[in-house]
């Protein structure tokens, strides 16, 4: 019986994305696929990759495994450190004004790296507000 990542890989095969590259990180329960296409399949990456991410949580779900991140030209991660950096600046910003700062909307997984991130510092606090798609992060000095 195939694994769900040997699942995913084959759905990204079905893809048929120029010069695809998957690479399965088991333990960390990723699958990175790396291509190189062109300015209009990079301007589709976001829906791609939450589209993708929907799927293999559906799978694991049909199949009793544990899902997978998949991640496409390293999208997720570079936003990923997007986020930090959006949630570092706010930080220093609320430190210097002394008021808080309102981040934009995100997703549950974007929020709770803003939340993880700033959780160590001891002059701010997070706090999500807002519902459904308008949900953030508001940060406020201590």
């Amino acid at each position: 019986m195939e694994t769900l990542p040997e699942k995913l890989k084959k759905i990204i095969g079905f893809l048929q994305l120029r010069n695809a590259t998957v690479e399965i990180d088991e333990p960390g329960r990723r699958v990175s696929v790396t291509t190189d296409e062109d300015e209009w399949f990079t301007a589709q990456l976001p829906e791609l990759v939450k589209e993708l991410k929907y799927f293999a949580a559906l799978l694991a779900r049909k199949t009793g495994e544990v899902s997978y991140v998949v991640d496409i030209n390293n999208y997720r991660k570079e936003r990923e450190k997007l986020i930090i950096e959006i949630a570092k600046a706010a930080a220093q910003k609320v430190v210097t004004n002394k008021e808080e700062v309102r981040l934009p909307a995100m997703n549950a997984y974007e929020r709770r790296l803003v939340h993880v991130e700033l959780s160590m510092r001891p002059d701010v606090k997070t706090e999500s507000i807002g519902e459904g798609k308008d949900r953030g992060v508001v940060i406020k000095p201590i």
